[in-house]
């Protein structure tokens, strides 16, 4: 059997039960009386590495200078103070700790004033002393080695009431139980996808606990341990710029005095442990630190106190061979007949859920035996597994069978159930049908699945196309419409077809602001034709009739008026002329009976003007229409003259010179009747 390991290589269970047996002389399933359970745990899956120590390194070299103005290799501390040459436990001078001496000066390892002229004649020239100590933290450096896998399966069969257990593992591969019931060997591993992690070219470097030299416990500080390239260390300490610089290294370093200050004191174990942090502030994974990169590191059993050992995140299938011994073991096998009493699968719905098949089933016999019992169904139902069962005589047994369908269409499947005994023959079968629904497709709150952009020549051409298909779209539902007869509600929903500006509605619009001038033209040319003539007539007579009742009480009021002026004149001439009072009245009573009859006359008159107007008016019309026709065939100069003749004003002047003769004939006639009569009395 294989055996996984859990999620990220944790731990893993398996229980299993074993029902049947295959005898290799028969070749025949055989089922078991008494049905062994075992029990399979295993531990997460670790890498082990082998450890070498290398050597001691500080955490923080760091540079330190003194300015004076006495400096030498072997000044004491009055005069460079901290850079004074350091010496063991015995009392010998450690070689190469003697500070280091530059001058001033602006262009120096660090910069400083010498001083005025009378300083250097009274306190002698400035200068500064310069050496290299290691205070703080120190590192022990291990080399790694080659890697073990480290891992246990416990494997545990209960049989009844006895209890048999091994553990097995990489170091322990065949083990047998204390009764010898059972038997395990571990063959092997599946290979994986992911190679095990190897530190071959890396050096480990771990916080010093004690003193320097070899440890015999690594401590549990793990956030400072760190894993870094063996090129980044220096083992004899002459190299600058490495892990474990030296004394030696930091005062032989060409150009000392003109190199800048820290020279020679870069890529520390420091430098990389800030480097780290930073990217942890940052929510990133570090690059040196082991805490953040691995998982379960020194988390193995029997963990001790100088030992490496980190997780392995791969899901390992471990191979077993478990063997039982068939001295304790009893089959069943008696044949007894059997029958299906019921089958039911209730309704469901397609593909969103599974539907359950129970078959009640009972031993009709009067022994017990081993039955299977299978479920098949038509097409687009997925395979189901045979089921095994013992039953006693006159039990009654429930088995359930889970079917999935292969469509989310609502259709209607038919089924039989098929009971066998323990040969393996067919002793009863019922067959059943049942419905499912269609599946109901919802999303829900389930937003589009991220699709990662497309790089390359591919996506670069894929994203010409979607904006060539978004532009071909954006025209056709402008030309269409389309847009707006979904966005807006009506053709006069002025503000949602400013939004989504449409060909069609423009032109809707358009159409609709030109029907009135188009009506207002329209009604222009009929009146030019004369269409409106009748109306205008209709009209005129009810205005005209209207204008002559005001003109004749307006002639009245004016004679009125005149009567009155001559009465009082004739009345203050018959004060002074007695007989020119007879001779008035007769003649007033002549004028009353003349100017009665000259305004009857003056009536039909304006009643003669009147139709003469509306006859004008008329011809007008008619004489407009002619010449319009005329005008294509007519000579420029006789079209002059016709025009001069015919037009409307000619008519009108002509009109009135016409009533201008005739009230003049009138007046004419009134004034010689008036001459008249006083010579007839």
């Amino acid at each position: 059997m294989a055996v996984p390991s859990g999620s990220s290589g944790g731990e893993a269970s398996i229980v299993a039960e074993l029902v049947e047996v295959e005898e290799n002389s028969t070749r025949k399933m055989q089922t078991l009386r008494i049905p062994p359970v075992i029990t399979v745990n295993k531990t997460s899956a670790y890498a082990l590495y082998e450890l070498t120590y290398i050597r001691d390194v500080p955490y923080k070299p760091e540079e330190y200078y003194v300015k004076t103005r006495k400096c030498e290799p072997d000044a004491g501390a009055n005069v460079v103070k901290i850079c004074e040459r350091l010496r063991d436990e015995e009392g010998h001078i450690i070689e190469n700790t003697q500070p280091i001496c530059c001058p001033c000066g602006p262009q120096r390892r660090m910069p400083s004033s010498c001083g005025n002229f009378f300083d250097k004649l009274t306190k002698g020239k400035a200068n500064t002393a310069h050496c290299v100590r290691f205070p703080g933290d120190w590192f022990h450096v291990f080399g790694i080695g080659r890697r073990a896998l480290g891992f246990s399966v416990r494997i545990q069969v209960k049989s009844g009431a006895k209890v048999s257990e091994v553990v097995v593992g990489p170091e322990n591969r065949t083990v047998t139980s204390d009764d010898k019931f059972l038997r395990v060997n571990l063959i092997g591993d599946f290979v994986g996808y992911t190679n095990i992690p190897s530190f071959e070219d890396f050096y480990l470097v771990v916080p010093r606990q004690g003193s320097p030299g070899q440890p015999h416990d690594l401590g549990r500080n793990i956030s400072m341990w760190m894993l870094l390239e063996r090129v980044r260390f220096t083992l004899d300490g002459i190299e600058c710029n490495k892990i474990g610089v030296s004394y030696e290294a930091f005062n032989r370093q060409p150009n000392f005095c003109s190199s800048p200050f820290w020279t020679c004191l870069h890529n520390q174990l420091w430098n990389f442990r800030e480097a780290d942090l930073n990217r942890i502030s940052r929510n990133q994974v570090p690059l040196y630190g082991l805490e953040g990169r691995f998982e379960r590191i020194n988390q193995h059993p029997n963990a001790g106190s100088y030992s490496f050992s980190i997780g392995i995140t791969e899901v390992l299938n471990t191979n077993l061979v478990l063997e039982l011994s068939a001295n304790d073991v009893e089959y069943v096998y008696q044949r007894s007949p059997g029958k299906i009493i019921s089958v039911s699968v209730p309704t469901f719905e397609a593909l969103t859920q599974f539907g359950v098949a129970s078959v009640t089933t009972k031993n009709t016999g009067e022994v017990e035996a081993s039955y299977s019992l299978t479920f098949n169904c038509s097409k687009d139902i997925t395979l189901m597994e045979e089921q095994f069962l013992i039953m006693k005589p006159n039990e009654i047994t429930t088995r359930s069978f889970k079917i999935y369908p292969n469509t989310d269409q609502a259709s209607k499947y038919f089924c039989a159930a098929i009971l066998k005994d323990s040969d393996y023959n067919e002793v009863d079968r019922a067959e059943c049908q049942f419905a499912t629904t269609a599946t109901v497709l919802d999303n829900g709150t389930q937003g589009m699945p991220f699709q990662p952009p497309e790089t390359g020549i591919n996506g670069f051409f894929d994203s010409i196309e979607s904006i060539w298909n978004k532009l071909w779209t954006s025209l056709k539902e402008f030309i269409t419409g389309k847009t707006c007869r979904q966005k807006c509600s009506g053709f006069f929903d002025f503000k949602c077809h400013i939004q989504y500006v449409c060909l069609s509605w423009v032109m809707m619009f358009g159409l609709f602001l030109a029907i009135f001038p188009t009506v207002l033209v329209l009604l222009w040319l009929l009146h030019q034709k004369g269409l409106f003539d009748p109306l205008y007539d209709w009209w005129e007579d009810i205005l005209g009739t209207d204008e002559q009742i005001i003109m004749d009480k307006r002639k009245f009021k004016v004679d009125k008026g005149h009567h009155h002026i001559d009465d009082d004149r004739r009345h203050k001439q018959e004060l002074r002329h007695p007989n020119y009072g007879a001779q008035y009245r007769r003649r007033t009573s002549y004028e009353h009976k003349h100017k009665h009859k000259h305004s009857e006359r003056h009536s039909d008159y304006f009643n003669d003007l009147h139709h003469v107007q509306k006859e004008m008016h008329k011809h007008r019309h008619k004489k407009k229409n002619m010449d319009n026709v005329q005008h294509v065939v007519d000579h420029p100069a006789h079209h002059k003259h016709r025009k001069k003749r015919d037009s409307p004003k000619g008519l009108v002047k002509e009109m009135k010179l016409k009533h201008d003769k005739v009230r003049h004939e009138n007046y004419d006639k009134h004034k010689q009747v008036l001459l008249d009569e006083p010579e007839a009395e």
